[in-house]
């Protein structure tokens, strides 16, 4: 298969955890004789220095053209510390979506077995955890009218829905359910907000065409609380925009990680892969972030495309990973200089070698002593 991806790198780590992503997609097109063509782009903050736009016509453009997009992470300090600025990085992302229609957000959370210490819940309550969060992506109060008085005092944001996005993005997560363990929870606060009432009834009326799927409901508050008390209960989560986004980020912590979350938006259209977490200033350049939940963002790529084979491939190669303790030190608790290239490097390794690559690899680039 020939792919042209579009690569958006971005701001802080994001370049250093894509380029690592990239190495186990050229292992893939290597190893199963496909071929993949990169072109990258600028966005966000780097976007706004060199041409004070946060989404350039170009970027747009190439996404456009291209069949899938990689993307990396947006925001720097200077925009974050500055509420005042008038062009922000987010508004290259949001942008993004809304032109390409990337109305769903598929953010898998799962409790590795290997991984189980490492989370800050305990072992007991998350071991067996598997979720697919599905937050609707281009609506809500994030794309709502906007207001602010002259004297700057008074402030507003408009969460407004339509009923054709909440209809498109239900069939998504009804569809993933019938795959899955069959039961989807719907999370809003239908008993003070109306926009959550007129999901609460969509919602309703389309798992009649679901009939061998189950359908439960959780406000917001208590669907946060849930998640941390007992998150084996979950299969398929849906939600609106702002509570996914609040909702996923809190998952995170399940899996001991944030770099460990992976992500799709698609629409219609266009389709987009990126790990959840954001740009990381304090850790640019180091080396250290892990890159574990962008490479895991190109096997979802590949599963869009159906090159199912391939993306269990990379997943081996990440489940290796864990397995050895070749992870960054946000979860390396065995060696002090793994870093983020040399976690790229080891799945690389371990897609072209599957049947080779264990602890000698380990041993080789720490500069330890090897016998083969």
């Amino acid at each position: 298969m020939e792919l042209n991806i579009a690569v958006l790198s971005g701001d802080g780590i994001g370049p250093e955890v894509t380029n690592q992503a990239i190495k186990a997609l050229n292992a893939i097109a290597l190893e199963f004789n496909h071929n993949f063509k990169f072109k990258t782009a600028d966005v966000g903050a780097v976007a706004i220095d060199n041409c004070n736009d946060p989404l350039p016509k170009d970027t747009l453009s190439l996404c456009k053209t291209s069949d899938a997009i990689l993307f990396g992470a947006i925001g720097h300090p200077k925009y974050d510390n500055n509420p005042s600025a008038k062009v922000r990085p987010e508004q290259g992302l949001l942008k993004l979506r809304k032109e390409l229609g990337l109305y769903a957000n598929i953010r898998p959370v799962k409790a590795y077995q290997t991984l189980l210490d490492k989370s800050p819940l305990k072992k007991h309550i998350i071991e067996g955890t598997d979720i697919s969060i599905y937050r609707e992506l281009t609506g809500g109060i994030y794309f709502g009218e906007k207001y602010l008085s002259e004297d700057e005092n008074v402030a507003s944001d408009l969460c407004m829905y339509s009923r054709e996005e909440i209809e498109r993005i239900t069939h998504l997560a009804f569809k993933a359910a019938q795959n899955r363990r069959r039961k989807v929870t719907l999370v809003d606060k239908a008993n003070v907000l109306e926009s959550s009432r007129l999901w609460r009834k969509v919602v309703t009326e389309v798992a009649k065409d679901y009939k061998d799927v189950e359908l439960d409901f959780l406000f917001v508050d208590n669907a946060a609380m849930q998640m941390i008390l007992n998150p084996k209960q979950f299969d398929v989560v849906l939600t609106e925009n702002m509570f996914g986004d609040i909702i996923s980020d809190e998952a995170s912590v399940i899996g001991g990680s944030i770099g460990l979350l992976a992500s799709a938006s698609v629409g219609d259209k266009y389709a987009m892969f990126e790990p959840i977490h954001g740009s990381f200033p304090q850790a640019t350049g180091k080396d250290i972030a892990n890159p574990i939940a962008s490479i895991l963002s190109a096997a979802m790529l590949l599963e869009h495309f159906e090159l199912f084979n391939e993306a269990k491939l990379i997943r081996m190669a990440v489940e290796k990973s864990l397995k050895l303790d070749i992870t960054t030190p946000d979860i390396n608790t065995k060696y002090d200089n793994i870093t983020t290239s040399r976690v790229g490097e080891f799945i690389e390794d371990f897609i072209l070698n599957p049947n080779d690559t264990n602890m000698n690899f380990t041993n080789i680039h720490l500069g330890q002593s090897t016998i083969i």
